[in-house]
């Protein structure tokens, strides 16, 4: 390779998935009962034991990157040799982006003949990672880092993220869901829905309730916004906050209407960062689909 593709850890796939695709990765981190733990793909703490703690109590922040991370991070990368293309979790989400662009400004003096792009994603946990996962395919079919950072920039909005929650706790505890909705939605088992509007951020989108059917509302989403209908053929990832079961239960759903699928329905963690905020018992679902307007 030509050039070096870098993310952050909230991509939410697994490290080997990230390794077999030859992609770097930064770690955010998090604390929790007051230690500093790296957001590392679960090496240092498993999801189990993270969601476990969550719900037995512990309190958890996360933090991110800062500029002398990114700085330290992309020198290292520099100093192979090759150009660095680093795709930035959401700008709607995180302050990581400006940090990140920040550090590419001051590693110009120091690295003038290589090139160091970073780019917005606007995208967030599993679908973060089937837009690295599509990026890298793009490399390895020769795209140029200039035509790859292009390609982003243009298709970037079309990947979509859909999420429900069946425990509005940490959303409330974030700041997302009022104390009095929250009260509201536990007694009427209220789901909210929720995607990543055109500027990155988390937005909800309809109050459903009950689990039983704010899981086929997702896949009507998906059916309403995917590439082609049900005839899309592209990629599926799903990510879950330690309720495998209804995220199982969406991805059958989704098989079941969606024939010509890339593969099957991937299904990951959330991971610790982002489910510092969102707690267990969300459910997320990405594709690829028509352009996010708002």
């Amino acid at each position: 390779m030509s050039y070096i593709l870098s993310c952050c850890s909230t991509v939410d796939l697994k490290k080997e998935h990230l390794e077999k695709l030859n992609i770097s990765y930064a770690c955010f981190h998090y604390v929790m009962d007051g230690v500093e733990y790296p957001d590392d793909l679960g090496q240092t703490m498993s999801f189990d034991e993270f969601y476990n703690r969550l719900k037995s109590g512990s309190d958890s922040t996360s933090s991110q990157i800062s500029v002398g991370e990114y700085e330290d991070y992309f020198r290292k990368l520099l100093n192979t040799g090759k150009d660095v293309i680093h795709i930035s979790f959401s700008s709607g989400l995180s302050g990581s982006y400006r940090s990140a662009c920040t550090a590419a400004d001051i590693l110009k003096e120091e690295f003038p003949n290589q090139k160091l792009y970073v780019v917005d994603s606007l995208a967030a946990s599993s679908g973060y990672g089937l837009f690295m996962d599509t990026l890298a395919q793009k490399r390895d079919e020769g795209m140029s880092i200039d035509e790859l950072r292009d390609w982003a920039e243009e298709n970037k909005l079309n990947l979509h993220h859909w999420f429900f929650s069946t425990d509005l706790t940490f959303f409330v505890k974030g700041g997302r869901v009022s104390k009095v909705s929250g009260m509201i939605g536990g007694v009427f088992e209220i789901c909210p829905l929720l995607n990543v509007s055109v500027d990155g951020k988390l937005i909800p989108r309809a109050k459903i309730r009950t689990k039983n059917k704010v899981i086929p509302e997702i896949v009507n989403r998906m059916i309403e916004h995917a590439d082609g209908g049900k005839n899309y053929n592209g990629k599926v990832y799903m990510c879950n906050s330690d309720c495998y079961d209804d995220a199982k239960a969406v991805a059958d759903l989704v098989k079941s209407n969606f024939k010509k699928i890339d593969g099957d329905v991937l299904i990951n963690s959330i991971g610790t960062v982002i489910g510092t905020h969102t707690g267990p018992g969300t459910v997320a679902l990405f594709f690829w689909g028509d352009k996010r307007v708002d």
